[in-house]
């Protein structure tokens, strides 16, 4: 086990090293930053490569783009900074008892006394009342996905005491952006954009029993379950199976979403994505030490490159 004490200048013990909260942002606003998790960044591009999928999907199914799709993306992108930061600060609130018992994350701000509970709350609600301004913007379906993915946002924190796959409440959560993105180019669900949640979801699973790996010891001690610590020796097997649900479900989003598209060329484009991101995962389970803490972090951050590939073929596929 490590041993992470927090650090005299009260940064976090699993920051990306330099990072632009701890060298740049103005003292007093660094423990909210770090509230935020912006000193790793890796946790926004996850939830905002999902919203990007949606969109480009979307796009591919009703053959159609304008301007306001170029506002999605922003307004997707703004959103899902401050709304992972929102959701991070409400998972701190929920576990600043666990945090303090653990070596990771006892230098986080509420257990390293940074922050206290009110002022924690107090940014929380700032954080969310920006991002319901940007969800205003979107339409009527649109609104109402943002509304109900509170649901999954507010559960999740607390999965973690009775279920062991609590990392399915993580991907219930930060996979809902394809489904509000979708809807808010379309103006409604599809199919597809359902098939595509689902792959997202087993791509949560892949990504964050990697993560979870850190803390079996601590979380065993203190009783908290993960897919992790349910799977033990045998994740390697589980994440292979995560890995081909995740290819598979794109795959059939993606002909779902491109059989209304005249050019096989389209589609054939677009299905490079999901192949191309199951090679990059099959990358990842090829250096899986689940006892390497650092390797493991450092696993879990090179999920930002396997979700952009996808989507760097799905906008191959929309030029076509």
């Amino acid at each position: 086990m490590q041993n992470l004490t927090p650090a005299p200048d009260g940064s976090v013990a699993d920051a990306v090293p330099d990072n632009w909260v701890d060298t740049v942002a103005p003292a007093w606003a660094r423990p909210y930053l770090r509230l935020s998790r912006a000193d790793r960044p890796v946790g926004t591009w996850l939830l905002l490569l999902p919203c990007w999928w949606g969109l480009a999907l979307a796009m591919l199914h009703d053959q159609r783009a304008g301007w306001y799709d170029l506002w999605i993306a922003v307004g997707c992108a703004m959103g899902a900074w401050l709304m992972r930061g929102a959701g991070c600060t409400w998972n701190d609130i929920s576990d600043r008892k666990f945090d303090a018992a653990v070596d990771r994350t006892r230098s986080r701000p509420i257990p390293s006394g940074q922050v206290t509970v009110t002022g924690a709350v107090i940014w929380m609600c700032a954080q969310s009342v920006l991002s319901l301004c940007i969800l205003l913007t979107f339409n009527i379906a649109a609104i109402a996905l943002g509304v109900l993915a509170l649901l999954p946002v507010a559960v999740y924190p607390f999965a973690k005491r009775f279920t062991w796959w609590p990392q399915v409440f993580l991907g219930l959560a930060f996979n809902w952006g394809a489904l509000l993105a979708w809807a808010a180019h379309s103006g409604t669900l599809h199919a597809p954009a359902i098939v595509l949640y689902l792959a997202g979801i087993a791509w949560t699973l892949f990504y964050d029993t990697i993560y979870a790996h850190q803390d079996t010891e601590d979380d065993a001690l203190i009783g908290i379950k993960s897919t992790a610590r349910l799977f033990g020796d045998k994740t390697g097997a589980w994440l292979r199976r995560f890995l081909i649900a995740t290819v598979g479900l794109m795959g059939l989003a993606v002909i779902f979403s491109a059989l209304p598209h005249p050019s096989v060329l389209a589609m054939m484009l677009a299905l490079v994505g999901p192949w191309a991101m199951g090679w990059h995962m099959t990358w990842q389970l090829r250096g899986l030490d689940i006892d390497n803490n650092a390797k493991l972090l450092g696993l879990f951050r090179a999920n930002r490159d396997t979700g952009m590939i996808p989507l760097l073929f799905f906008a191959a596929a929309l030029l076509v």
